[in-house]
């Protein structure tokens, strides 16, 4: 095959060389998805200045085109640069500079690997994140008191893979000044016979986080660097990143103006009082690389922590109910600040009641108002009745928190309630689009695991054997936009990237798999070949 396209280019460049049009880059003998319904398939790319001037077939663009780079897939797949909906792409950085703590099966194997981390590093104040009760035997929050043990000294503050609790020592308890007495709202401080275990959920842990000493611009840099390198590898393309601070924003657009950072990111701006205010009064700041047109802003915690907001008690804890992280009044104020501008609102909602409020608050502020495209973010467990609210609103969802939490998850909510959670093909016959993410690093980073776990429904040990809640399983071709077109269009982008089309951004990775056709166990295994963003090859 590969003697037969070069025998072929060889003809074709001789026979009309002197009438084709410069393109920078040829791809070709290519298995493209271009995600456009009305051109689905294309054998190859024409690039030129970053963008794709001819997409079609091997021997219409030879014909046409000449370009000193040409590439030859071998029939590889090439689809459009993956989106990743809603991550904590700054997070991720950083938590290359701390502890990390995913996968272990133990409190005791938690302890272990801070042990080994100190003794490498010895930093004046230890951090972690990706611990998660529900993998260990003993399902509990883990207590304070042997990091009292180990380090009565030095501070450590270690956070949970969902980043809504984490553990934190004597020593980081003392220096935040938090008692027994310490007033708090829009989560809890676990107590047990009258002291404090070191667990914080939701808003009290900013007690801790305050305190906790703010690393150097070099170090952030790297962390932005650090989180590039491995998304790249993975294939994404475009970030939405899910909450940042004012000054994260600038450095990411200082980096990217200089060349340091080529990775697209959809910024949304944390939507505390101080980036409302400057945000809301800037307006819109857009690039070819960077988009601030929104805010996250919290509704309720996490159902692993128990922080969820729900309209009745948890059946695994009695009389609990979670908790909204913002007062409804305030949720309700910056949804009506958010609405008189041109800015979108994505709010975190897991629990059946924070989705329920945060539904009826989008409702009521944006009536008469067309084309916002506001989110919910996760849209975990909604109530039979609320469905039909997400007829105006995008569900941006994570496939694998369905495949993650649904060993305990029935536990948590009982059989009837969770009948209405992780439900995304419900979710997308209202709507017409979902959105995908990972909400890395709470999850792996690789897009090819949410493609499985959106279809297949399953662990990677192929459990549940029939698939989880499989009527609520997407088709490829649905993921694929999820990650794609619809991500784009939920970004206010749809008319410049997502899908392979001329005039659109040159953004599209080679695999060595089709994850479109390949059995669907081997999709996690898939790899990507090259990452390119601009039509310029980054990975």
């Amino acid at each position: 095959m590969k003697l037969l396209y070069t025998f072929i280019l060889s003809i074709f460049f001789l026979a009309s060389c002197k009438n084709q049009e410069k393109a920078d880059l040829i791809i070709f003998n290519a298995n493209i998805y271009t995600v456009n319904d009305s051109s689905p398939k294309a054998e190859a790319i024409a690039i030129k200045d970053g963008k794709f001037i001819a997409v079609g077939s091997t021997t219409e663009l030879m014909t046409k085109y000449t370009a000193e780079n040409n590439l030859d897939a071998e029939g590889k797949t090439l689809l459009p640069g993956l989106i990743d909906a809603h991550c904590h792409f700054f997070g991720l950085g950083l938590s290359e500079q701390a502890v990390k703590l995913e996968g272990t099966k133990s409190f005791d194997e938690v302890i272990q690997r801070i042990v080994d981390f100190q003794k490498e590093k010895n930093v004046n104040y230890i951090t972690g994140r990706g611990w998660d009760q529900n993998d260990w035997e003993v399902k509990e929050f883990p207590t304070k008191e042997k990091l009292d043990e180990l380090f009565p000294d030095t501070p450590v503050a270690i956070i949970r893979i969902d980043g809504h609790a984490l553990l934190a020592n004597q020593a980081a308890i003392d220096l935040a000044g938090v008692t027994t007495k310490t007033p708090f709202s829009g989560g809890d401080i676990l107590q047990k016979d009258g002291k404090l275990t070191g667990i914080f959920i939701d808003n009290p842990m900013d007690l801790i986080y305050s305190k906790i000493p703010e690393g150097s611009l070099n170090e952030a840099i790297q962390a932005l660097k650090d989180a590039e390198k491995i998304c790249l590898a993975h294939g994404l393309t475009t970030v939405n990143d899910a909450g940042l601070s004012r000054e994260a924003i600038e450095l990411i657009d200082s980096l990217q103006q200089v060349g340091e950072l080529k990775i697209r990111v959809y910024a949304m701006a944390s939507a505390y009082p101080e980036n409302l205010d400057y945000y809301l009064n800037r307006g819109i700041y857009k690039t070819d690389r960077l988009n601030v047109r929104s805010f996250k802003v919290y509704g309720d915690g996490a159902l692993g922590s128990r922080g969820a907001a729900m309209r009745e008690p948890y059946n695994d804890k009695p009389d609990h109910f979670g908790a909204l992280v913002n007062t409804p009044e305030n949720l309700k104020e910056i949804a009506k600040r958010i609405a008189d501008s041109d800015f979108q609102m994505n709010t975190h909602a897991i629990g059946d009641s924070a989705n329920h409020y945060l539904l009826e608050t989008y409702k009521e502020v944006l009536k008469d108002k067309k084309d916002r495209r506001w989110k919910i973010e996760h849209a975990q467990i909604i109530s039979p009745e609320d469905f039909n609210s997400f007829k105006n609103i995008i569900p941006s969802i994570q496939p694998t928190h369905a495949t993650s939490d649904m060993y305990w998850a029935k536990d948590r909510i009982g059989a009837e309630r969770i009948k209405g959670a992780y439900a995304y093909k419900d979710l997308l016959n209202q709507y017409g689009k979902v959105v995908l993410g990972t909400d890395f690093p709470v999850e792996k980073v690789s897009p090819m695991l949410t493609f499985y776990a959106a279809v297949a429904r399953k662990d990677l040990n192929n459990f549940p054997e029939n698939g989880f809640q499989m009527e609520n399983a997407l088709s490829r071709e649905e993921t694929l936009k999820g990650m794609t077109i619809w991500a784009a269009y939920s970004n206010f982008e749809e008319n410049e990237k997502g899908s392979i089309e001329v005039g659109k951004m040159a953004d599209f990775i080679i695999l060595d798999q089709n994850i479109m056709e390949i059995p669907i166990e081997n999709v996690p295994k898939t790899k990507v070949v090259h990452n390119y963003i601009n039509g310029e090859i980054l990975n």
